[in-house]
């Protein structure tokens, strides 16, 4: 069954005329995507996790010393215009530039953001300016790289699935390293040096991708010259409109469903950071800090092997015919174990035994790239459920994250601006919330690009992205209320919130299961 998979996917690549080696069974060119990605979402992720604890540390911190509420804003209308901009974005590269060119520019703007931020010491304008570049340059580059991967695969058959559940893992390499050490390196040495690292793997990021571009083939070029690739490979222009029009109904479901999902899961770097920053137990003593020591080194190292070992593979096969990726992807490995291995021994050497508030959201990355494999596996060889099915089951997930910390936080009086919760609830909200993820991010990319008309797939994506950009703004404005809630009800209150609204969700996908799929034409 996987050599006739095989066969298929390999005839496609060549039709595209995009390099047919493949690696683990997929493409060559989903792993260089893997790799750009990831060095783009350590930049993004890595600046993020010190966004909300920057504005509220004190001035004597070196912070902004704002209101949880106003930090929460600013928080929320930042994401949500990094979901935004990607709609012009996928217009521009289906209309004028190509998906390449757009993500080669897009690279190198947030790479000037990230440079700007890092110079926030100087004088604020910096940072703000550095926010509206990294949010323009965000909007060329995410939706395009998605459209990529889709490119890569035939429509049919659960093999896209897997190709973007391994990209998504990319995604989160990116996003646990970049939370990881910017995180560290801003709360422990300095606001301005996090920031500064993020720049540092944009740029190499760009770099890889530069030289990777022969790899894809006609993928990707200017819309002149994707008329061909678009009547060798789609064959969209075939189906009759009622199909075209019951597609982009699903993709509007999915789209509703990712906004609830993600106007919960995106509290991550909001609330709930700000639940491990006022309310949580951190600061650790006696065999329990050295334990720590011992899981903080192993969820360091752990991940960094098993995204080495992908590279390992990447190497092995393309590394004599492209070996400028291989090249610059060394690079930044070599540089991300020098971190890691000093991050390591200054914890465990050091005295300080507080776990910084930036750790939290590194476990949700941490687990994605533990589990992402076996869910790929999973929906391609055991059990492949329908769209609607895995999105309920993501809803229902994140939903019960929430319900551990509205457990968790019952204990706190009511208005209580501190508190010392057990760590044990953000860590089993995060573990549910990465099940949940891994039930609709990876899988709603992947429907957007089976379902979307092909002519206009960046521009689909665009609206993708689009939906998160509405989550963001929603999560962000309900987030700012934490301190009302907490004073009028309770953090519990507050928590439940999120854990009854996806679940209502959740149970309208599984009763319109059947609908849903009937207006899918045969895509599963």
């Amino acid at each position: 069954m996987n050599f006739e998979k095989n066969a298929v996917l390999e005839t496609h690549l060549q039709k595209v005329g995009a390099e047919h080696v493949l690696v683990q069974g997929h493409p060559a060119g989903l792993f260089v995507l893997f790799f750009t990605e990831m060095w783009e979402r350590f930049s993004y992720y890595g600046m993020r996790a010190l966004l909300v604890n920057f504005l509220v540390s004190t001035i004597a911190q070196q912070g902004w010393g704002w209101t949880n509420s106003e930090a929460m804003k600013l928080y929320g209308l930042y994401t949500g215009m990094v979901f935004l901009t990607p709609l012009f974005g996928g217009i521009i590269a289906d209309r004028l530039t190509g998906y390449k060119k757009s993500i080669m520019v897009g690279a190198i703007i947030m790479t000037l953001g990230h440079i700007a931020m890092a110079l926030e010491g100087f004088n604020k304008s910096f940072f703000l300016a550095g926010l509206v570049l990294i949010v323009l340059g965000n909007g060329l580059f995410k939706p395009n790289i998605s459209s990529m991967v889709g490119k890569l695969y035939p429509d049919k058959g659960g093999k896209k699935d897997a190709g973007y559940t391994i990209f998504y893992m990319g995604i989160n390499g990116g996003a646990f390293l970049g939370m990881m050490l910017c995180g560290y390196i801003g709360e422990k040495i300095g606001w301005h040096y996090g920031f500064g690292l993020a720049g540092v793997f944009m740029f190499l990021g760009m770099l890889q991708f530069y030289f990777a571009q022969p790899i894809f083939g006609k993928i990707g070029n200017t819309p002149q010259k994707q008329e061909e690739l678009t009547d060798i490979a789609a064959g969209e222009e075939e189906n009759p409109k009622h199909i075209v029009r019951d597609r982009l109904l699903v993709i509007a479901i999915f789209m509703l469903s990712s906004i609830v999902f993600h106007l919960a899961f995106e509290q991550a770097g909001g609330s709930m950071t700000i639940f491990a920053k006022n309310y949580t137990q951190r600061v650790l003593s006696g065999e329990v800090a050295v334990l720590f020591k011992w899981l903080d080194a192993a969820l360091t190292v752990l991940p960094i092997v098993v995204i080495t070992g992908v590279l390992f593979v990447l190497a092995k096969k393309i590394v004599r015919k492209y070996p400028m990726i291989i090249l610059f992807s060394s690079i930044s490995f070599v540089i991300i174990w020098s971190l890691c291995l000093w991050k390591v021994y200054r914890e465990y050497y050091g005295m300080n035994s507080e776990v910084t508030v930036s750790w939290f959201p590194m476990l949700n990355s941490f687990f994605i790239i533990t589990l992402a494999t076996s869910f790929s596996k999973i929906w391609e060889k055991v059990w492949n459920p329908s769209g609607p099915i895995k999105f309920a089951m993501g809803l229902t997930l994140v939903g019960v994250g929430f319900a551990a910390l509205s457990i968790g936080s019952s204990e706190i009086p009511t208005g209580a601006k501190t508190a010392s919760v057990s760590m044990i609830w953000l860590v089993l909200a995060y573990f549910f919330h990465t099940v949940g993820e891994l039930c609709i991010g990876p899988v709603g990319l992947s429907y957007v690009s089976k379902l979307s008309p092909k002519k206009f797939l960046g521009l689909l994506f665009g609206f993708w992205f689009c939906a998160n950009a509405i989550a963001n703004f929603i999560g962000g404005f309900i987030g700012s209320y934490i301190d009302k809630i907490t004073e009028s009800h309770s953090m519990s209150y507050f928590f439940a919130v999120f854990t009854v609204i996806p679940m209502v969700a959740a149970v309208f996908l599984i009763l319109a299961n059947k609908k849903i799929k009937k207006m899918m034409h045969g895509i599963d």
